[in-house]
This record gives structure tokens, C-alpha cells and sequence, in this order.
């Protein structure tokens, strides 16, 4: 049986969703801030016949995103799907999307599939030399951060906007470190969608004329280190194997492929 969660459904669902923190974080994320009665979101639930949850259906404005770490009514959800005029994303760990895609009416535009990756350790997080001198990003620095991540050529074409930077980093759902060289960032790292048990990592570069010196891994460290202190089960996506091999060295796994479907 499937039917819209409500605020009563709070701690079932944060239940079943904290299994998996890291594969999780935007939905723990979006539960923690909009909840359960919001203008933005809504959320369904799919129950086996002993009233168990067995799959979470999560709408944030245009996205969706699902999570059902085992059997589900694939044909359900993807209903649901169906019927929404303003569906446009549809993302989740690949195997579990790869259930609703029998079902699914439209034909993806823009299907892309990244490498998921978890860190729950600093055990391999490198020390930063007494020479670098790492910033953390206070709110006036947004605009700084997305200029300087324009610049590097494989992040140039993201969708980038100072506004929603300034709000993260205001609101506690961001924080970010910058290493700067005459008053210009040249490298940075990022953290997006945190909640009370995970965070993404994000915007992790260095401008081109400064790469090479391990300038983004320090930034990275700082950030992960201080996330990790707070028992945040960090995570993140890639496509570049070289990307991926320096994150696996400072002690991110692979958990899977996460799908990022756009319609």
C-alpha cells in the first residue's frame, strides 16, 4: 500500500531512512528541513502487508527522488510519477531507479549515472602543511566561490547561483574552506545538503594556473575532518576515475552509482 507520509510518519520514516545516512542525505536533509507539511515537498511511503516501510517517494519541487533498499512496488511509485505534470528529475542510487524504469511513461533527455562514494573516517584525511593557510567561507564569500569555480574548466557550465550559496552557508545546510593567493580564491572545497547525520561534498577544485600542489585535497581534508567530528557521514559523486582515485586515498569507498535523471 502506498500513501502520503505525514508528520505522524516522522520518526518511522527517520528510522528507515537513517539506515543508510550517506545514501540518504538528500532526504534526511530535506525531512529535517521542510518536513512533513510543506508547500515545496511531499513524501510517500510504500508498506508491505504487514504494515512494514519498504520504499520512501520523496517530491522537492520538480525532483524526485526515491530510496527502498529492497522490494517495492516499483509500478506504484512510478505511478505517482506519472501523474505529475511537473515532473522533470528523477534521481537515486542506479539500482533502484533501474525498478521504476519499466514503468515510467516519459523518456529521460539527459540520463546521467556518477560514482557514489562514503567517507566515515579522517584516518587517511592528509595533514595540512603549517604553510597553507585555509579559510572558512563566511556568507559575503559566496559570490567569491562560485566565480572562483566558474573558472575551472570542467565546473565552468554548473548550474551556479550566489543566492542559494548565500543561503546554505547562512542557514547551516553548507559551509565551505578556500585557500587564497593575493586576495584571489584559488582552490576550494564545499559542503551541500547537510543534516544531522550526513553531508554532501561538493565544489572541490582548483583554479588551472594553481593545480597540481594538492591545494583542493587540503581544503578538503579541513572540511571533512570537521564534518567527520561531528559524526557526519560524509559523501559524494563523480565521473572522473582520476577524481575518484584521490578521494578513495583520503578514505571515501564506492557504495554504488547514483542516477540523475533529467525529463
Amino acid at each position: 500500500m502506498i500513501r502520503q507520509l505525514q508528520e505522524i510518519d516522522r520518526q518511522l520514516t527517520m528510522n528507515f531512512v537513517s539506515q543508510e545516512p550517506a545514501e540518504n542525505v538528500f532526504i534526511i536533509g530535506d525531512i529535517e528541513g521542510h518536513g512533513f507539511h510543506s508547500s515545496i515537498q511531499t513524501l510517500w511511503g510504500d508498506f508491505n502487508d504487514q504494515g512494514n516501510l519498504r520504499a520512501v517517494l520523496l517530491k522537492y519541487d520538480k525532483n524526485f527522488i526515491v530510496y527502498a533498499p529492497g522490494d517495492f512496488d516499483a509500478k506504484g511509485i512510478a505511478t505517482i510519477i506519472n501523474k505529475d505534470v511537473s515532473f522533470s528529475y528523477l534521481s537515486g542510487i542506479e539500482e533502484i531507479v533501474n525498478k521504476l524504469t519499466p514503468y515510467i511513461t516519459a523518456k529521460p533527455k539527459k540520463p546521467r549515472v556518477l560514482y557514489y562514494a562514503k567517507c566515515e573516517s579522517a584516518e587517511l584525511l592528509p595533514t595540512i602543511p603549517t604553510e597553507i593557510t585555509l579559510e572558512k567561507a563566511r556568507v559575503d564569500d559566496a559570490r567569491d566561490i562560485i566565480n572562483q569555480m566558474k573558472a575551472i574548466p570542467e565546473f565552468s557550465e554548473g548550474n551556479y547561483s550566489v543566492e542559494h550559496k548565500q543561503v546554505s552557508l547562512e542557514k547551516g545546510l553548507a559551509r565551505a574552506y578556500f585557500i587564497k593567493d593575493q586576495g584571489t580564491i584559488i582552490s576550494s572545497a564545499s559542503s551541500a545538503a547537510e543534516n544531522s547525520q550526513s553531508a554532501m561534498i561538493v565544489g572541490v577544485g582548483t583554479l588551472p594556473s594553481h593545480q597540481k600542489k594538492g591545494l583542493a585535497t587540503y581544503c578538503m581534508s579541513k572540511l571533512c575532518r570537521e564534518l567527520l567530528e561531528e559524526n557526519k557521514m560524509l559523501c559524494l559523486f563523480y565521473d572522473n576515475p582520476s577524481a575518484g582515485a584521490i578521494y578513495k586515498r583520503i578514505g571515501f569507498v564506492d557504495i554504488g552509482k547514483w542516477s540523475m535523471w533529467t525529463y
